[in-house]
């Protein structure tokens, strides 16, 4: 049976609109094009990836998934409200959905928001949610960084990293929890651990072997979509960069292995994206998006 969540996110959220755009067969904006491979990049396989490390998470339906995402979705709301400016969302999706249209989950409800929060962090929800915040943003200088970290954070949902962190973690068949919740009272002690369980996740971070793992398959579906595949190697080098001692960093590294690391596990076995290296990062555009966000 499917479950009622208590906290609808679809709609309208704290004034701006959580976006659902169609797939494109490209991505432009103001002129300027992005195309992706269309498929594998240079015989680079998302399922070998993925089958080099965690397995697939596959105990809960695609409807199910959804409706859990909307309790993970709604602690990350509880904390830092959505971006009040249409603009950069609408934008932030655009990018997001071409990204996701390049993955081997094209068809979910993919939907991605920017957290009104100096902390520079991302986060990822199952069912199809992407969050990244505007501290984050703002540290970027392209939109081939942009795309990159959104790859990150969609490998999540592919390979449903947080539906198996959170059944561990609750101890709960979630399959078969799910499919024995009859009636409101159930219901709602499911929904409580759940969300206790997603709070848990989001405070101390997922696995690193999944951080990895995302990271891996990012490169791959940003070069897919057309982007410098080394949008988020730039993005991991200006973090790994900063004082360590900057507060906004402080949860990243936290709920992340630190950059520098990640770096080093993202070296060697990627020689077949240097032919892909010349694509674009869009810098101009990026730049004049996320303008009145400084």
């Amino acid at each position: 049976m499917m479950i009622k969540p208590w906290f609808s996110i679809l709609g309208v959220v704290a004034g701006v609109v959580l976006l659902t755009i169609p797939a494109q067969a490209g991505f432009s904006i103001g002129g300027f094009s992005i195309g992706g491979s269309g498929g594998d990049v240079e015989g680079i396989d998302i399922g070998r990836i993925v089958s080099s490390g965690s397995k697939v998470f596959k105990g809960v339906s695609d409807e199910d998934e959804l409706e859990i995402g909307h309790e993970a979705a709604a602690v990350l709301l509880g904390v830092a409200p959505l971006v009040k400016d249409r603009r950069i969302q609408k934008y932030v999706n655009r990018v997001g959905h071409w990204v996701a249209l390049q993955t081997e989950r094209p068809d979910i409800a993919w939907r991605f928001g920017v957290l009104d929060t100096d902390a520079a962090n991302a986060f990822a929800a199952p069912g199809g949610y992407v969050f990244i915040t505007r501290g984050l943003l703002m540290r970027m200088q392209s939109e081939a960084e942009l795309a990159g970290v959104l790859a990150h954070e969609c490998a999540h949902v592919l390979v449903k990293h947080h539906l198996k962190a959170v059944e561990t973690n609750a101890q709960l068949d979630l399959a078969g929890a799910l499919a024995g919740a009859a009636v409101d009272r159930e219901d709602r002690f499911l929904l409580n651990r759940l969300s206790s369980g997603f709070q848990e996740i989001y405070a101390r971070g997922l696995d690193k072997d999944d951080e990895y793992q995302a990271d891996r398959m990012g490169v791959v579906i940003a070069a897919r979509a057309g982007y410098d595949p080394y949008g988020l190697h730039a993005m991991l080098q200006t973090l790994a960069a900063t004082d360590p001692d900057d507060s906004a960093l402080a949860f990243m590294f936290k709920t992340h292995p630190h950059p520098g690391d990640r770096l080093e596990e993202l070296e060697g076995g990627y020689d077949h994206l240097d032919p892909h290296a010349d694509q674009p990062s869009v810098e101009r555009r990026f730049q004049q998006q996320v303008v009145t966000l400084h």
